[in-house]
């Protein structure tokens, strides 16, 4: 299979995706080959069906909101070719620490995570699709009184402008001390 995915992809593709997503041509070929694998069809693009046969979204309790994200919000978009599936996984690429890495700065990992929490894409965040994200993570494990305190609470904590609802620039406040670089890191190709 590590043949066929790297006879499919062409010099200048990888270079194109290289300078789009800052993956390494190596990296490129190895997520390619993966790509390939989950593509049943083989028809060079992937569903939200084929992202859902990856045991560790399965499981994950956010697994629906990641899957969306790679396509970007289009409820008529049903497929993904590789190009789109790289940009997204950019988002996960560990930061070079001594390195102007504007494709996957703090900012851009901030912006993925906040659209993570938009369920309705209005640029806020409600306690309603907070505690609609709430309910996706911890299920039946918290009482819903619980859950609305913490909903509650986060909103109070991290609205300043005291309109009920969380701002981009509200939400990074709040984690400013977060090392978002980290947390939003996959080492997957190291």
């Amino acid at each position: 299979m590590g043949n066929r995915s790297s006879l499919l992809l062409r010099e200048e593709e990888i270079a194109q995706i290289q300078q789009e997503t800052g993956f390494t041509p190596n990296q490129i070929e190895r997520l390619y080959s993966r790509f390939t694998a989950l593509d049943r069809g083989d028809c060079g693009t992937l569903s939200r069906d084929d992202f859902l046969r990856i045991p560790e979204l399965a499981i994950n309790p956010l697994g629906e909101r990641i899957v969306n994200s790679f396509f970007q919000g289009d409820i008529y978009n049903d497929r993904v070719n590789f190009c789109q599936f790289m940009n997204v996984l950019a988002h996960f690429r560990p930061v070079k620490k001594n390195k102007d890495d504007r494709l996957n700065s703090r900012e851009a990992k901030l912006k993925f995570a906040f659209k993570m929490y938009d369920l309705d894409n209005d640029d806020l965040i409600s306690r309603d699709e907070l505690l609609a994200i709430l309910h996706m993570m911890v299920g039946a494990n918290i009482s819903e009184e619980q859950l609305t305190s913490i909903a509650e609470r986060t909103i109070i904590e991290a609205d300043e402008d005291g309109d009920q609802m969380i701002s981009f620039e509200e939400f990074c406040k709040a984690l400013q001390r977060t090392d978002v670089e980290q947390k939003m890191s996959i080492r997957f190709l190291n």
